[in-house]
């Protein structure tokens, strides 16, 4: 197992090396997000994250950074979610070094120039639009929207466009100087990797030290009755969201939860995707996802359907969640998506920016590293009863939540298992 260990400053590096592999990748994960935020701040943390790309000392411009990082050969991104923000670089492995000098530079010296903001802005309020303007992005968000309700669990990470245009430097120096400090961040490296890694990360990221930590409101999950949450939209497409609370990482069913997600809608022969689109032709994308935070988790199955047929489309899901509360799934089925499972993970493994993500985001929200064959063994061993124990427990009439973006103002439906 690659152990978490601590350098100098306290900061925690975890190396994986990778064997066959010709490239490396440096990701650095810090534990915030925009559960951290609050009604004012909502999308800072999705701004701080396109500001480091604008500029530091030694690189002073957006082009200085991603034109070394280009004739590097380079993929690199950052992204920001609820409970984490993460930046990473993947070079071939004989780059590593300038990758960890670039990832390093941005985090520990950015200028964050006011006109850079200003441009920024306009940036962000287009990805806005290109999120709302696109439901298969959106209705996860409504979803959350409706699960969480006006609580930073609820909120968009991207923020609002009224919190962006307002913001000055000022405000992402006083996160920054918050949320991100040696305590709640770690640099994970992974593929092939030269003996000086953990040396040079060391060096680089010396200067970062503690920060005022800002920890996240815990989460209002009190639900007695179904709740719906619509967002007119006209199109030709109905697209939902349906699903029930569940449990949060290191919960002892977990992994319970996560077969039933893909017995449910996890491939193209899981039960819904074989229902609704094989069977009946009603959509042509159907997918059932496990989230798990820290405190929070849940079940939904998304799919988009013919506008006039959604009543039928909720039915049908309700039906396959009730199914799996009364019939034991079959040994056949089960052995067939432990197999997909562990293929899967099998192929995620091979790239060595999927291996530093498994890793950084893992120990963010389970304070603890886990390795894919622990994971895949923790999986192989749900049981049917155990999947028919967790469906009873959570799907009940009560928890159930539906979002919705289509051509309604209203919907009179009755939600029930």
């Amino acid at each position: 197992m690659p152990k978490i260990q601590k350098l100098k400053n306290g900061l925690r590096y975890v190396g994986v090396p990778i064997k066959g592999t010709k490239t490396a990748t440096i990701l650095v994960m810090v534990g915030t997000g925009s559960k951290y935020e609050n009604k004012n701040n909502n999308g800072i943390s999705h701004f701080l994250e396109h500001m480091f790309f604008k500029g530091t000392k030694k690189r002073p411009n957006t082009l200085a950074i991603s034109g070394e990082l280009d004739s590097m050969g380079a993929e690199f991104n950052a992204f920001t979610a609820k409970e984490y923000t993460g930046y990473w670089i993947k070079v071939d492995s004989d780059k590593l070094e300038s990758a960890i000098d670039i990832v390093s530079d941005i985090l520990l010296n950015s200028r964050f120039n006011m006109k850079e903001i200003e441009k920024e802005k306009g940036v962000i309020i287009e990805e806005i639009n290109m999120y709302r303007d696109n439901p298969m992005m959106f209705i996860e968000d409504l979803f959350e929207e409706c699960l969480y309700g006006d609580q930073p669990a609820g909120w968009d990470t991207i923020g609002t466009k009224k919190n962006i245009l307002r913001f000055k430097r000022k405000d992402f120096i006083d996160y920054l100087k918050s949320q991100y400090g040696v305590d709640n961040t770690i640099v994970c490296v992974a593929g092939n990797l030269k003996k000086r890694v953990k040396k040079q990360v060391e060096k680089n990221f010396k200067k970062l030290d503690g920060a005022k930590f800002k920890d996240k409101k815990a989460v209002q999950e009190k639900q007695d009755t179904p709740k719906i949450k619509i967002h007119y939209k006209k199109t030709d497409q109905a697209h939902l969201s349906l699903g029930v609370r569940a449990f949060p990482v290191n919960h002892k069913d977990e992994y319970i939860l996560k077969i039933l997600s893909i017995i449910l809608g996890g491939s193209m022969s899981s039960r819904l995707f074989t229902e609704l689109r094989e069977r009946r032709g009603m959509a042509y994308y159907v997918r059932t996802q496990a989230e798990f935070y820290t405190d929070t988790g849940y079940l939904s199955t998304q799919a988009g359907v013919p506008v006039k047929k959604l009543e039928e489309a909720i039915k049908t899901i309700l039906n396959e969640y009730k199914k799996v509360t009364t019939k034991l799934v079959s040994e056949k089925e089960l052995q067939r998506v432990k197999d997909l499972f562990k293929g899967r993970m099998a192929i995620f493994q091979e790239a060595s920016d999927n291996v530093a993500s498994w890793h950084g985001r893992h120990i963010i929200l389970r304070g603890k590293a886990i390795t894919p064959d622990e994971f895949i063994k923790k999986v192989l061993a749900v049981k049917a009863k155990d999947i028919q124990r967790v469906a009873k427990e959570i799907f009940v009439n009560e928890g159930l939540n539906l979002a919705v973006i289509g051509p309604y103002r209203k919907l009179d439906l009755r939600l029930k298992v």
